[in-house]
């Protein structure tokens, strides 16, 4: 497994001064997850590419609200910092737990680098910065969203971890709301532009209303996305779990460990087939996505024969695995951007127009 980001931040803030900036910043730096944090914000800002607008390439879209760079930036800032609330409770309520595993022991506050308090002082602060800047600058539903999961991962998944394996799906929903955060951010523009309205008006328009199935999808594909990485990824640490008092599917059925992988990987197929049919992408996102859906479920159907027990293949193909998923989920994302429905419209008038062809011959190029 590749090192927790949280721990090497740690080494390298005990390495500093006591009093020293370096060391404060690193400390500080740490309690977010910033690995994690990085992730949630990219899916965030990639489903707010993803949503649909009219005229994408025309000059009046790109200088709607939805679209501006300042929007973006209370996007991204107001992600980050809810989130960073969420994982420094998550590490408050897990010091004892993370002491005992070799990939968190290292923290900063199993290290106390940082004391209780401040760490406390930190995730509220983030989370009120956090929920106020998506409130002002994006809009009220993204910022509910947002609080919401901070709420959802650190006081519900959280302590679910030790207690029943369902966490596991409490964590992939978790992993699956900031999609939904990106699609509400870019689709408040076409609310707000009329008349005020309520907050369950507006939240009923941007999550309930036919606009918002793309946003589902995404947010299915984040959901789907959490097993076959996260389940692959525990399964080296699977005793570790155990000692450390979680009550994780790998530890205590790792058959069934691997076939929850296979099952969600298959599941991407459709999700992106969907991704398509809902105009969100154009068909051709169909056949790309497949290939690296397809090396995915591959690698998942060897780890589900594998067994998921104590022997060398298992270990291979959860390595494998694990990597294909660090891999697919930035792909598809990307693919998915590149095959945005309407993005090739303009350059198709540009070859077009080369070639002298007139803009009203569209049918012969459909």
């Amino acid at each position: 497994l590749p090192p927790d980001a949280s721990s090497a931040l740690s080494s390298i803030a005990a390495q500093a001064a006591p009093t020293s900036l370096r060391r404060r910043m690193a400390t500080y730096l740490s309690l977010t997850k910033p690995r994690l944090a990085f992730l949630v914000v990219l899916t965030t800002t990639a489903s707010y590419s993803l949503y649909p607008v009219p005229s994408l390439l025309s000059t009046a879209a790109t200088h709607t609200p939805s679209l501006s760079s300042l929007t973006l930036l209370f996007l991204t800032t107001g992600t980050f910092s809810t989130i960073a609330c969420a994982n420094t409770l998550n590490m408050l309520f897990e010091t004892n737990h993370d002491a005992k595993m070799s990939r968190t022991r290292n923290r900063p506050l199993v290290r106390k680098l940082v004391s209780p308090r401040a760490a406390v002082l930190f995730a509220l602060a983030a989370g009120a910065t956090g929920t106020a800047i998506l409130w002002y600058g994006v809009n009220p539903t993204t910022a509910m969203l947002g609080a919401a999961n901070a709420v959802l991962y650190a006081c519900i998944y959280t302590p679910l971890k030790r207690i029943h394996p369902v966490n596991t799906w409490i964590g992939a929903i978790v992993g699956g709301i900031p999609p939904l955060m990106g699609w509400c951010a870019a689709g408040g523009h076409y609310i707000t532009s009329s008349s005020p309205q309520s907050l369950a008006d507006e939240a009923s328009a941007l999550l309930f209303s036919p606009a918002s199935a793309g946003g589902w999808l995404l947010a299915a594909l984040l959901f789907a996305w959490q097993f076959p990485h996260f389940n692959a990824l525990s399964h080296p640490i699977r005793h570790e779990y155990l000692a450390a008092g979680y009550r994780m599917l790998v530890s205590l059925n790792p058959r069934m460990n691997t076939r929850v992988a296979l099952r969600y990987s298959l599941l991407m197929f459709p999700i992106c087939i969907g991704l398509s049919y809902v105009n969100v992408t154009d068909r051709y996102f169909v056949v790309t996505s497949s290939a690296i859906n397809g090396w995915m479920a591959y690698e998942a159907f060897r780890f589900w024969r594998s067994g998921g027990g104590e022997t060398k293949t298992a270990v291979l193909t959860a390595r494998a695995l694990f990597w294909a998923s660090v891999w697919h989920l930035p792909i598809v994302l990307v693919l998915a951007m590149a095959h945005k429905k309407g993005l090739w419209d303009g350059v198709v008038r540009g070859v077009k127009g080369v070639l002298g062809y007139p803009d009203g011959e569209e049918d012969e190029w459909e």
